[in-house]
């Protein structure tokens, strides 16, 4: 069998701003619209206020208004209080913005926990193609190369990025990373371990500059500074509106899926990590009563998570740390584990945490890529890639490799020799499916 996506990528202008802004000009033209209808009804009964009042008023008013001439604002007060409440433009605008947003949602269209997660974000979307996009790891701790250079660099972000690759990543419909730091001032490093990883909380807003809209803390730097940098984490993702999957603060926080509702199509967004791959990690698991990442190692909850998923949304994203750092080559867990999650009901498979790119392959029918590579991680030079994905309908159109490099803490798209270099290597170890010049792949059962 085989699964062929290709075709032109649509590339769709971020809603996410822009529906605040839709929404408020829809309330607007509601309430014009339904002040002049009742203008026009109020000048109609002035003008013909025996015949037209009597089918519309209760029946104590209609004495008055026969025996009395009254000005416009005189009968519009009397008519205001003999309308039934839900018909009034107040109890309309309220019905407008419920409709609007649905219930329990707020006016950015985010239905979040108790605790301020977003678990659902919805946007109206009008396009039958949604356009998802994922890079791999990125490090912001200002002790190390990113962090430190991004503050010297007047232009911030677009001094760090090609143009291609910020148009991709602010111009995707929904773009994914994975946070390979914790956010916090507060905490001592773990001990024993060799790196370990923060970032100051403000810088969290570098996500919202790169057109990032969910993160990934499923790995094996979200403890670094111990419980914590965890909870700050949490805390300065929710206080940033920014969605996040992985962990939590006990093991039904940690296993949430996030789900976005684009127009008619509803995408699950579900991360777990397997690394380290030990009974006792420096990175903790979630429990029932205590807070840690979502594992996956000898764990199973990951599979009810992608069952419940499927069952409640048209498409399923794993996002999964694994794998054997530094290497192109799959370990032993992977393979097993990819088929475990495809058959669970998965429709992508993501990979990182080897900080190099790795294959792409069909698993069961399902698209993976083993490792995305570092992103925007350190200052070495290394190929790396953006993935994108363009759903038609909620299924999935085309699946395309976009060859990167980063070098000198700054990453950008490849093209001509070198885009050729890297597509010709992710050729070679993925041997499974074909890749086009334009990085479109054929997958193939």
């Amino acid at each position: 069998m085989r699964l062929v996506y290709n075709g032109t990528m649509g590339n769709k202008k971020k809603v996410k701003t822009q529906t605040a802004y839709f929404s408020i000009f829809l309330k607007t033209l509601v309430i014009v619209l339904l002040s002049g209808i009742s203008m026009l009804l109020v000048f109609a009964f002035i003008k013909n206020k025996d015949q037209a009042i009597a089918g519309l008023v209760k029946k104590e008013h209609r004495d008055f208004f026969g025996k009395q001439e009254k000005s416009a604002s005189a009968w519009e007060e009397v008519l205001w209080d003999t309308i039934p409440a839900s018909e009034n433009m107040e109890n309309q605008e309220e019905e407008v913005e419920n409709d609007r947003s649905g219930e329990g949602f707020d006016e950015k269209g985010y239905l979040k926990n108790e605790k301020g997660r977003i678990l659902i974000e919805k946007r109206e979307f009008q396009s039958d193609e949604i356009t998802l996009l994922f890079a791999g790891d990125v490090l912001l701790d200002d002790e190390y190369a990113i962090g430190a250079t991004l503050k010297n660099r007047t232009g911030g972000v677009y001094d760090s990025f090609s143009e291609d690759a910020l148009w991709e990543m602010q111009n995707a419909d929904i773009f994914m990373i994975n946070n390979e730091f914790t956010y916090t001032n507060r905490g001592v490093p773990t001990a024993g371990k060799t790196y370990t990883f923060r970032a100051d909380p403000q810088m969290v807003s570098v996500l919202d500059d790169l057109g990032v809209d969910i993160v990934s803390i499923a790995n094996n730097h979200t403890y670094d500074y111990g419980e914590v940098s965890l909870l700050d984490t949490m805390d300065t993702l929710n206080k940033a509106e920014m969605p996040f999957v992985g962990a939590g603060l006990d093991l039904e926080d940690a296993t949430q899926t996030v789900y976005f509702q684009l127009g008619d199509v509803k995408i699950a967004f579900i991360a777990a990590t397997q690394i380290e791959r030990f009974d006792h990690p420096d990175t903790r698991g979630a429990t029932e009563t205590a807070p840690g990442v979502f594992r996956c190692f000898k764990e199973t909850e990951l599979f009810d998570r992608i069952a419940e998923a499927k069952a409640e949304s048209d498409f399923v994203v794993t996002y999964i740390h694994w794998g054997t750092e530094s290497t192109d080559q799959l370990d032993w867990a992977q393979p097993d584990l990819s088929r475990k999650i495809a058959e669970a009901g998965a429709d992508l498979i993501i990979g990182d945490h080897p900080h190099v790119l790795q294959p792409i392959a069909s698993v069961s029918g399902v698209p993976v890529i083993y490792s995305l590579g570092n992103y925007w991680f350190n200052s070495g030079t290394c190929d790396t890639c953006l993935v994108k994905v363009t759903l038609l309908g909620g299924e999935l159109k085309s699946f395309q490799f976009l060859p990167a490099q980063q070098a000198g803490c700054s990453t950008r798209l490849l093209s001509g020799s070198e885009k050729e270099r890297v597509l010709a290597y992710m050729r070679s170890i993925s041997g499974t499916v074909t890749i086009d010049g334009d990085g479109f792949v054929t997958f193939i059962k």
